[in-house]
């Protein structure tokens, strides 16, 4: 892990923002730094104390989980591929969050068919500190945005197992 000391700063393992050094929890199958897992918490805070933030929600839930997929296990396997789906549906295809989360609870059915996908090198520009240090309503909704675009643009080479995914799925099938 890359230390910053002069601003007592580190990388996060998983996305690799730079986030205060902190000791403290991080999630149990998301590698990341306790500094990002931190960011993360108030982002969710803030977003759960305004219901004009819920149109955003699942979007900062999905780029999150899809920047720190940890290692291959059943569960990350399971996270990754339901949030990936969850965001193609939400970027791609134009459906919106309730429809989003209703279609991608759907393809959950078939997660135990899901597979370990290689992580990219990268996973975009933008990343939940962006999103903590918005100012304002309209900011924070943006910024969201931009960074499940971006998290979701970083998995490119698996976005056709995606859409294998939701074909197979019982999504179109009710």
């Amino acid at each position: 892990m890359k230390q910053i000391k002069q601003m007592n700063m580190v990388e996060c393992m998983g996305c690799g923002g730079l986030f205060a050094k902190l000791d403290g929890p991080v999630h149990r199958y998301m590698d990341s730094s306790p500094g990002c897992w931190a960011a993360f918490g108030e982002v969710m805070a803030h977003e759960y104390s305004n219901p004009d933030l819920f149109e955003v929600h699942r979007l900062s839930v999905d780029a999150y989980a899809v920047q720190h997929p940890g290692r291959p296990s059943r569960q990350s396997i399971h996270s990754v591929g339901v949030h990936l789906i969850r965001l193609c549906l939400f970027l791609e295809h134009g459906l919106s969050p309730k429809n989003a989360n209703d279609a991608m609870l759907k393809a959950a059915s078939i997660k135990n068919t899901f597979f370990w996908l290689e992580p990219p090198q990268t996973f975009g520009p933008h990343n939940v500190a962006e999103v903590g240090h918005a100012s304002g309503l309209e900011a924070h909704k943006t910024s969201v945005r931009q960074w499940a675009q971006s998290a979701w643009a970083s998995w490119t080479q698996h976005h056709d197992t995606i859409e294998k995914w939701i074909l197979a799925s019982p999504i179109n099938k009710s």
